[in-house]
Order: structure tokens, then C-alpha cells, then sequence
């Protein structure tokens, strides 16, 4: 009765009414943060899916070639090249000498060229699996191989004397600049050295590309390193994921932006960026390459293993 008497009855009433409301729409909030959750998760499974499936249209795709030839083709082999071994191969397959267009090197994506499918007659079908490639093949047959170049050049067709590769598309060059780039990374270095690949900071390691006797010919130099204090994911639901979700993506895209400003600064004459695809789609208009690569742990080793992964050559023998 005293709160009648104060006025306080009609205030009590109209708390207990926003109280309602206020639950009310926390719950609408929570529930709309888990849809947006389940929708986080289903996004990164499909991705998962998506990269099995890729991998094992592949595999289909090489094997319908096979059955398409009517023959069992398989490569006679593959290696991974990089450092000294890389140069060795590039050099010797330049010292092969011809007569006059007696050697056929051309660069395939996905159309195989009718010269291409000439040369390599009834390995044609290994072509196409390891598509994009240079093909290096000569008219004897005493030829016949593949390679995947990091830094690919338009695709050609040529026949000359000898086969046409170019230290460039498999090395970089002195005034390259390589950048990776990670959620919540970001390092970028140039390379000074003679056109061979070199090591980071003067790390020794022959596979960076060092000589047989191990003297380097050339050096990457980290220029600049941003880390960023980017949340990692975490499994709860309700509102506190959702609100995690939002919060990092903002952090991601702040480090992005970071990282694109602090490219202005770097002179190259060639920009390679590597790192995670998730990222890698904002830097697509600043790079000459954009290629994915694994490399994780602190800033150098991750820089060191972005520079192996990605200048190194699957060599195809057709």
C-alpha cells in the first residue's frame, strides 16, 4: 500500500515489464548467435570438404585420361627440386643441343596446343595431369619431361635448337620481394644475390641454395614484421561465440590492412605473397604471385619455410 501511496507500484510494473523484454531479446540475440555459429563451423567444414573433393577430382580426372588413351599411363617419375639440384636440372636441360627446331618447350594451362600434343604423342594425356606445366620435349623422343614453375610465364609454344627456360620463372631474381601472410602474420623480405636462390639472413642450408660447397650466392633480408594478438577459435556457443567471431574478424581485417599499408613501403621489381588462402585474396591486386603455402611458428622460420615451399619444382617425367 505504501508504494501505491509513493507512485512506486507503476514503476515496479514497468521494471518488470523491460526485465521481460530484455529477456526476451537476449534470447532472440543467443539464439541468432548460435545460428551464426553453426554457420561458422558448416563454412569451415565445407571448405574441408571442398579441398578433399578438389583432390580427389584429381586423381579422377588423371585416371578417366588413362582410361580415355585406352593405355595404363603413369609417370616414369617425380622429384621436388629446389636449391643446387633445381639449377642442376634447369642447366642441363639448357645445355641440350638440337638441329634447327629440334627442341619443343612450351607452357601449358589448360588447353593442350596441337604442336604440344604432337611432341609428346601418346604421353599427351600425363600432360594434361600435370597441367600447368613447361613441357620440354625434343623431336628424337631422348626427352620428355614436365615442370611446375613457381613464377609461370604466359603460355607459349617453341621450337628452336634448344629448350627455352628461363632462370626466372623457378628462381627468384635479385630485387624480388616475398611476402607471407597469415592471419595473424605477416613478414615480408627481398632477395639481393646473382638470380639463385639463396638463404634468409645467412642461414646456411644448401637447399635455400647454397653451392655444393656450400657457399651462398645470394640472401633474402626480412624487412618488416607484423605479429597480430588475433584470437584463436574456440568452441563455445550462444552469444559469447558469436560476439568472438565478430571481434576476430575485425582483428583479422585490421591486421590485413596493416600489412597492405606496410607493403607500400617495399621496392621490388617482382612481389611474391604466400601464406593462408583466407587472406591471400586481399593481396591479389598488389602481387605478381599469389600462391598458398603451410608455414607456420615464429616469424623467421615461417619466412624460412615460405621461401622453400614455394620455390620449389615438381619435375614430371612424361
Amino acid at each position: 500500500m505504501l508504494d501505491e501511496l509513493l507512485g512506486r507500484a507503476e514503476l515496479k510494473e514497468r521494471i518488470t515489464e523491460l526485465e521481460r523484454e530484455a529477456d526476451s531479446l537476449e534470447a532472440r540475440y543467443e539464439a541468432e548467435s548460435e545460428r551464426r555459429a553453426e554457420a561458422v563451423r558448416a563454412r569451415q567444414e565445407a571448405e574441408e570438404r571442398v579441398n578433399r573433393l578438389e583432390d580427389r577430382i584429381a586423381d579422377l580426372e588423371g585416371q578417366l585420361d588413362r582410361d580415355d588413351d585406352g593405355v595404363d599411363l603413369d609417370f616414369r617419375g617425380r622429384e621436388s627440386l629446389s636449391g643446387a639440384r633445381l639449377r642442376e636440372v634447369l642447366s642441363r636441360l639448357r645445355s641440350i643441343q638440337t638441329g634447327p627446331e629440334g627442341a619443343l618447350t612450351a607452357f601449358v594451362e589448360d588447353d593442350l596446343p596441337d604442336a604440344v600434343e604432337e611432341g609428346v604423342g601418346d604421353r599427351a594425356p600425363l600432360v594434361r595431369r600435370a597441367a600447368p606445366c613447361l613441357v620440354c620435349t625434343d623431336d628424337a623422343g631422348l626427352v620428355c619431361v614436365a615442370l611446375d614453375p613457381p613464377c609461370p610465364p604466359a603460355p607459349f609454344v617453341d621450337w628452336r635448337d634448344g629448350f627455352a627456360v628461363e632462370n626466372e620463372w623457378f628462381l627468384p631474381r635479385a630485387g624480388d620481394a616475398l611476402a607471407l601472410v597469415r592471419s595473424d602474420l605477416f613478414v615480408v623480405g627481398t632477395y639481393g644475390g646473382d638470380g639463385v636462390v639463396g638463404t634468409v639472413d645467412g642461414d646456411d642450408d644448401s637447399d635455400s641454395g647454397g653451392d655444393r660447397d656450400g657457399n651462398e650466392r645470394g640472401e633474402w633480408t626480412i624487412v618488416d614484421t607484423i605479429e597480430s594478438d588475433v584470437k584463436s577459435a574456440h568452441s563455445k556457443g550462444g552469444f559469447s561465440q558469436g560476439r568472438f567471431e565478430r571481434r576476430r574478424d575485425a582483428q583479422v581485417d585490421e591486421h590485413v590492412e596493416a600489412s597492405l599499408e606496410a607493403l607500400d613501403a617495399v621496392d621490388c621489381d617482382r612481389l611474391v605473397v604466400v601464406g593462408e588462402r583466407t587472406v591471400l585474396g586481399a593481396f591479389e591486386e598488389r602481387a605478381d604471385v599469389v600462391a598458398r603455402v603451410d608455414a607456420s611458428g615464429d616469424p623467421d622460420a615461417a619466412f624460412a619455410d615460405a621461401v622453400g615451399d614455394f620455390f620449389t619444382t615438381r619435375l614430371s617425367l612424361l
